[in-house]
């Protein structure tokens, strides 16, 4: 391999891990305004699951109310069993499906509709 191919095989290399960087994925971030949904705006399954949540039950899923982990790192950190989830049906959908609305101890909500690939918070 001649010195100019190393070199660009370098550089190149330096790119991929740049991109794999969490300082790299932060400059996709929507913007904050793009990162909420109104109440409002919610579709009518998620505001029944909110009023649900509110109320403390009683849940339809099993499953509902359990430790969310945040593994993927989309909500801000927290210590572990900070946030819950809770289904939100969809219409159609025999299983659980992948919408869901994560509730935070401190009293902020986050609504996922693609199973926790992106968050934006519920704004009251």
């Amino acid at each position: 391999m001649t010195a100019a191919l190393r070199l660009l095989a370098a550089a190149a290399f330096a790119a991929l891990v740049s991109l794999a960087s969490p300082a790299a994925h932060a400059q996709f971030a929507p913007s904050p305004s793009a990162a909420e949904i109104p109440v409002a705006e919610l579709p009518p399954e998620a505001r029944k699951t909110l009023a649900l949540i509110k109320k403390r039950g009683p849940f339809p899923y099993a499953k509902d109310g359990a430790v969310f982990g945040n593994r993927e790192g989309h909500l801000p950190k927290q210590k572990r069993g900070y946030y819950r989830e809770y289904t939100v049906k969809t219409p159609g959908e025999r299983t659980r499906g992948a919408r869901r609305i994560v509730a935070g101890r401190g009293g902020e909500y986050w609504y996922t509709e693609d199973h926790y690939a992106s968050f934006r918070r519920i704004r009251e």
